[in-house]
């Protein structure tokens, strides 16, 4: 309906298909390979992707010979998940409430930028742990929080120095952020992202019995076109990361 507000992923379904879609993107080209490299999975392993979407990298962990299994709370993502990977099983459920799953059945569990569209994390948290085998691995994937702060960083140019530095007007504070999916239009649709600290996170995994093992940060693989900021801009690239890859395992 025409002006009428969603917060839910459902209502951009449609636009974020389309956009993984596209060759070129973050997802195919940074994310995908590091995620599949570090996952390392085994075949016959079940793997669950919490909050997979459009099933996009659902559909290629379960190419890797595994059992994929992917869950989002959208009804609508789920739809075009069941048509992009076919060979995974999809189930439409909240990541904080996993009735479908039994007790210690998964081998790994994935979640890709989507824990900072979630409001309790400490909850999802437990549910994951619950539903992971003895020694089983939890990898997620976030927007690097100590630079990628929405409405509080950007990007500057010291004109003196020539070289293109990150600014970050804040970070210790939570802060929940709604999101403008289509700005300008009439239609507003919008998605809720909530900034947490480094040690936010840390806090909620060790309170729900994990410890961090692995921790990777990735940068973006784009160049800048020739002329005059082009080397300053890839230097930045280089040195400012743009996501966090955070593996833990839980010690119950």
């Amino acid at each position: 309906m025409m002006g009428k507000k969603s917060t839910s992923w459902g209502g951009v379904a449609k636009w974020y298909d389309d956009y993984l879609g596209q060759e070129g993107t973050y997802q195919k080209e940074v994310i995908l390979p590091n995620l599949l490299r570090v996952l390392d999975v085994k075949k016959g392993e079940r793997v669950l992707d919490l909050a997979c979407g459009q099933g996009f990298f659902t559909r290629e962990i379960a190419a890797l010979g595994v059992q994929a299994v992917g869950t989002d709370i959208s009804p609508e993502l789920i739809a075009k998940a069941k048509i992009h990977a076919p060979k995974a099983t999809f189930h439409v459920a909240s990541a904080a409430s996993l009735p479908f799953a039994k007790d210690r059945e998964f081998d790994a569990v994935t979640c890709v930028l989507a824990l900072q569209n979630m409001e309790d994390i400490s909850t999802v948290f437990k549910e994951v742990g619950r539903v992971l085998k003895k020694d089983g691995r939890f990898l997620f994937v976030i927007n690097h929080p100590a630079f990628r702060v929405l409405k509080r960083s950007h990007w500057g140019w010291d004109e003196e120095k020539k070289i293109q530095y990150r600014r970050i007007d804040g970070y210790l504070s939570a802060a929940k952020i709604p999101v403008d999916m289509h700005p300008g239009s009439k239609s507003k649709t919008q998605t809720i992202s909530y900034h947490r600290s480094l040690q936010d996170f840390f806090k909620a995994l060790t309170n729900t019995g994990f410890a961090v093992t692995r921790l990777e940060e990735w940068i973006s693989h784009k160049e800048s076109q020739k002329g005059p900021r082009q080397k300053a801009e890839d230097t930045a690239r280089k040195e400012i990361p743009l996501f966090l890859m955070i593996e833990v395992r839980s010690q119950k």
